[in-house]
């Protein structure tokens, strides 16, 4: 849609979506069902920049009752998505049966769970700015030995940011644990680095460790 826009020759600065509170609670609880670390138990955010574009959630802090009542109010109608009833997917679950029975619990929850969302986006900043200067001590790409001098927590951390800064891919939990094995057990110039990670793989060159995409093959 925005491509579109621009290639009618439109201006494109910001774009607001349309996505709440509700929505947002339900976010923070699919990361929580599926593992997540920080980056996803802090949801959605508010506000972020893509391709000169800047996006916009206002109202991540107004419940889907509040707006339905407010729309009520005003004559507007809505259209429904049919497909927000269908139990099959997670999250419509979540949101006909786990949300009402929280907020049933704890009627402040929307605002609870989004403030516990907020502190995680915040302590996951913190990381970023951590794996940001980790990395300009290792460089580009990682030198083996500066690894190891790091603490195996800050390892994982600034891998984890080269890979999805300078590569664009995010290891698994497994992937990441191996590749922090194989750096500890990296003691001698022969000893070599090779694990698959993502939709590529780590390779020890020289004294460096580089990740390389791994060629869709053509029929």
């Amino acid at each position: 849609m925005v491509e579109q826009i621009r290639q009618q020759g439109g201006v494109v600065a910001s774009i607001a979506l349309a996505q709440h509170a509700n929505d947002q609670i339900e976010t923070l609880l699919l990361a929580l069902a599926r593992g997540a670390g920080l980056r996803g138990l802090s949801a959605m955010p508010r506000t972020w920049v893509r391709d000169g574009i800047a996006y916009h959630r206002p109202w991540l802090d107004v419940s889907r009752q509040d707006i339905r009542r407010w729309l009520a109010g005003q004559g507007v109608t809505f259209v429904e998505d049919p497909s927000n009833d269908d139990p099959s997917f997670l999250r419509n679950r979540i949101r006909q049966q786990v949300l009402p029975a929280l907020t049933q619990c704890m009627p402040q929850c929307l605002h609870t769970f989004a403030r516990s969302s907020a502190h995680c986006a915040q302590a996951q900043q913190l990381l970023d700015d951590l794996a940001a200067m980790d990395l300009e001590q290792v460089g580009v790409p990682p030198r083996i030995t500066a690894l190891q001098t790091l603490a195996t927590h800050r390892q994982a951390n600034v891998l984890r940011h080269w890979l999805a800064t300078c590569h664009g891919v995010i290891p698994s939990a497994a992937q990441l644990d191996e590749l922090l094995r194989q750096i500890a057990h990296c003691r001698t110039r022969g000893h070599a680095v090779h694990l698959k990670v993502a939709t590529g793989h780590c390779q020890r060159q020289g004294d460096a460790l580089h990740w390389y995409n791994i060629p869709t093959p053509t029929h």
